[in-house]
């Protein structure tokens, strides 16, 4: 929980703060928009939340947040935000919210599906959490974990133990360093199973990689990002470390 004593003197009076060990991660203003906002280099709250709802993605974004700095005055059920991950974004795909300060506060997903046809995906990996780990295992546990790039690995080895599972990562962000079982190699595109095609993508990292699901989903990790200004998605040239 953030240290009120800390709290930004940017944010508006009232119940929910953000204080000053904020990184500027920007996962608070995509859970709860309505609530946070962008104050340089660090996120505040400019509106605090005026229904259920608000008061709901208020409650996420606090539980999301990987470095604990947002806190509230009054007193809240936190299970209201622990209890909304892995938060479902479309069809069978989930953010699983717990964002890991080792990871810069990168998020990850969870795709879930059948045994038949492959068993669930999870997508990066989030900060251990045990109320997240038996979320996940009620929803079916997990088969593979895909982590696109040495970033945002953080408590793999965790879930790995947790839930028994395959991990899949490019040779060239140290795959075989961290004890990966299935590594990629090359910059071909390789198809997992019918629905994940893997594509390395060298421009972040050397060994970045995106998971393409049912021709629909696009996992970028770093890859990508969205452009408010441009409106669109692009890759910044800040980012690309490697290439």
């Amino acid at each position: 929980m953030a240290n009120p004593a800390l709290r930004l003197p940017e944010n508006i009076p009232g119940d929910f703060f953000v204080d000053s060990t904020c990184i500027d991660c920007d996962a608070c203003r995509q859970i709860a928009p309505e609530t946070f906002t962008d104050a340089g280099d660090a996120s505040i709250v400019y509106r605090q939340p005026a229904s259920e709802s608000e008061a709901k993605r208020a409650l996420m974004a606090l539980v999301a947040c990987p470095t604990a700095s947002i806190g509230t005055t009054e007193h809240h059920d936190a299970h209201i935000g622990i209890d909304a991950f892995p938060a479902q974004i479309s069809d069978n795909v989930y953010f699983c919210g717990f964002t890991a300060e080792s990871s810069f506060g990168a998020w990850s997903y969870l795709i879930v599906r059948p045994q038949s046809e492959g068993g669930n995906v999870l997508v990066d990996s989030p900060r251990f959490a045990t109320h997240l780990a038996r979320k996940i295992e009620l929803m079916g546990g997990v088969r593979t974990m895909f982590l696109t790039h040495r970033d945002d690995v953080a408590d793999h080895r965790r879930f790995a133990d947790r839930f028994n599972c395959e991990r899949v990562m490019h040779a060239d962000d140290g795959a075989a360093r961290l004890g990966i079982e299935h590594v990629l190699r090359g910059t071909e595109s390789f198809e997992l199973d019918q629905d994940l095609i893997a594509i390395p993508v060298p421009g972040h990292t050397r060994g970045h990689v995106v998971l393409f699901y049912r021709r629909k989903f696009l996992f970028t990790g770093d890859h990508l990002a969205w452009s408010p200004n441009r409106e669109t998605l692009t890759a910044f040239r800040s980012a690309c470390w490697y290439s």
